[in-house]
């Protein structure tokens, strides 16, 4: 057996890394990608390593000199004219040494698991393509396979459809072929393809031909959950050192990202903090149904979002103002806080980040399940020098409940004082009786002048890539404030027509509301079976846990996402449980929750 990289071209789409050299000399975290294939090639035995070479060739041969020596007999076929030419005229100057010994063909762009090459060369099957199942950050070639995993059809970018996607396998780029297919089918055919569509083709459209006649040569080898990726680009480049990231660097790398988890398709996100169960099916086919037009044209201003906001919470819209997100709408407010403000901990950091550090009274429940109740806030702010006091309820990340009744003396309170009172709901329909929890009405409102009520879209309502928040109160000069201070079109026209369209599926969105609870109790009674976690009651949807035993919480996080591919939120990184051991895990549906739960008790 002998392995042949291609490592010929010129990778322009990464810029500056390969200005002096070609893509395989490129780093990812801190190894080279030649280095890392031909250190897990080394494991292997193989009887040479062809790498055909071209932009910046003599580069990759001087630093690869006599690094190998001794575990790969290494050599190397030139290609002059890489510039105008593309992978099947590399494979071309190298088709006498396909011939000569069964092959590995590995493109030198990959970044994979060092299973993969023993996967390939143990299996029995003398002609192989190793694929995976098409994910949304794929591109190129893709194949179909039937049940026999014989490749039906390659697909290439042009032939592409959608409405297909879910049929599809992309090819990894490795290869094996055996000598004799290389000599009877693949050569002949290569070199006729390429007399005849010339030299700027990929060597996938030979393989595409020789399946159209006959599909029992070659065979498909999924390969399962096992990671790789293929870097083009810059953001290939910071996705790779994601997924292949090890240990502490791997949570940094994670966190840092802010979301955007859907590029990791495999990795089950549990700091993911919305309803699993909205919007449903028929609400999303209504916004694809619109996709085209909604993409064309611009969304309305503020007074018509207001309208809609107005109309969605049953509120007067003068009441209301749409933020792009509700932090965007946080982030206006908390810059027009004036003096003191009394703030619960630990809490959502978004608030209190954007205030000064002497303008904060803190609080912190002095109990194991950080609760308390608005008689505690009263108590203990009532001789405090205040103008806002900001709650978060239910609080993030303890899940701690005041009820309305509680929340309606408070208001009272604070506006006897003069008092600004900020209570973000985002996850109040989270809340059992979510129906009558929220202080979000006209009649509240007008009642307690000093009242502001925040409250998140993306969260109870399943939609964060829209972007939604809408902060209110009948404070009108402050929401007039707030409306001057953000963009005329600060969402986007898919945001207002979610708004426009929710009235119809407004029973729906209830009745997810009760499924969800459900699920949180079921999830609940699981979590409590986990002898090493401390659960704390929550009504949100997710659970402040205590890391008793075993671990601390950032091992127990990590372990989480190296082994399993589970990402939690390590509580660490919050005011007032620093070394304190303790995780949140958001309440996902009943398939993923049994995931997690598998996996706790696994560890």
């Amino acid at each position: 057996m002998q392995a042949i990289i291609l490592a010929a071209g010129m990778g322009r789409r990464l810029g500056e890394l390969t200005r002096d050299n070609t893509k395989c000399m490129v780093s990812v975290n801190g190894e080279r990608l030649i280095d890392r294939l031909l250190g897990q090639l080394a494991q292997q035995t193989l009887s040479r390593v062809v790498i055909v070479v071209g932009y910046k060739g003599q580069q990759l041969r001087d630093y690869l000199g006599h690094r190998y020596d001794g575990c790969l007999n290494i050599e190397y076929v030139e290609n002059p004219v890489y510039d105008r030419t593309n992978n099947i005229y590399s494979l071309a100057l190298a088709k006498e040494q396909l011939q000569q010994d069964d092959t590995l063909l590995i493109e030198s762009d990959l970044i994979f698991s060092p299973r993969l090459i023993p996967m390939i060369l143990e299996n029995p099957l003398p002609n192989l393509a190793l694929v995976a199942k098409y994910e949304s950050w794929m591109d190129g070639t893709m194949v179909t396979i039937d049940d026999d995993l014989n490749i039906v059809s390659f697909v290439p970018k042009k032939a592409f459809k959608w409405e297909n996607s879910s049929q599809y396998y992309k090819t990894v780029n490795i290869y094996k072929f055996s000598k004799e297919f290389a000599r009877q089918k693949y050569v002949p055919f290569l070199d006729a393809y390429s007399k005849a569509m010339g030299l700027n083709e990929y060597y996938e459209q030979v393989l595409r031909v020789i399946t159209l006649i006959d599909s029992v040569d070659l065979k498909a080898l999924p390969i399962g959950d096992e990671k790789w990726y293929e870097i083009d680009d810059v953001q290939d480049l910071d996705i790779a050192a994601t997924i292949f990231a090890e240990g502490d660097e791997m949570l940094h790398r994670f966190n840092y990202r802010y979301g955007g988890h859907w590029r990791f398709p495999k990795m089950l996100d549990y700091c993911y903090l919305v309803n699993p169960y909205f919007p449903t099916p028929a609400m999303k086919d209504e916004l694809r149904a619109s996709f085209d037009t909604l993409l064309t044209e611009y969304p309305s201003g503020m007074m018509v979002q207001q309208l809609l906001a107005g109309k969605y919470f049953g509120i007067r819209r003068e009441y209301t103002v749409v933020g792009n997100g509700a932090a965007e709408l946080i982030k206006s407010l908390m810059e027009q806080v004036q003096g003191r403000i009394g703030v619960v901990y630990p809490t959502f950091e978004e608030y209190p980040h954007r205030l000064a550090k002497e303008q904060i009274v803190p609080f912190v429940p002095n109990n194991p399940n950080l609760e308390y109740g608005a008689d505690d806030l009263m108590t203990f702010f009532g001789d405090k020098d205040l103008q806002t006091l900001l709650l978060i309820n239910p609080d993030n990340p303890s899940g701690n409940f005041i009820t309305k009744e509680g929340l309606l003396r408070l208001a009272a309170w604070s506006h006897d004082r003069g008092i600004r009172l900020v209570i973000d709901e985002s996850f109040v329909d989270f809340s059992d009786d979510f129906e009558h929890n929220s202080m979000i009405s006209n009649q509240t409102l007008q009642d307690f002048p000093t009242l502001v009520v925040m409250k998140s879209i993306s969260k109870s309502y399943g939609v964060p890539g829209l972007r939604l928040g809408v902060m209110c109160s009948a404070d009108t000069d402050l929401i007039n404030r707030v409306k001057r201070d953000v963009a005329i079109w600060n969402i986007n026209s898919f945001a207002e027509y979610y708004l426009q369209i929710f009235g119809k599926y407004e029973s729906d969105y209830r009745d997810a509301c009760r499924r969800f609870i459900a699920e949180r109790r079921r999830f609940e009674a699981l979590l409590h079976q986990i002898p090493y976690l401390r659960l704390i009651p929550s009504q949100a949807n997710y659970f402040c846990l205590e890391v008793t035993s075993r671990f601390t919480s950032e091992e127990l996080t990590r372990r989480l996402l190296a082994d399993y591919a589970i990402m939690v939120k390590d509580c660490n990184s919050k005011t007032s449980l620093q070394g304190r051991n303790y995780i949140r895990v958001s309440v996902r549906n009943s398939e993923d929750n049994d995931r997690l739960i598998a996996a706790l008790k696994e560890l």
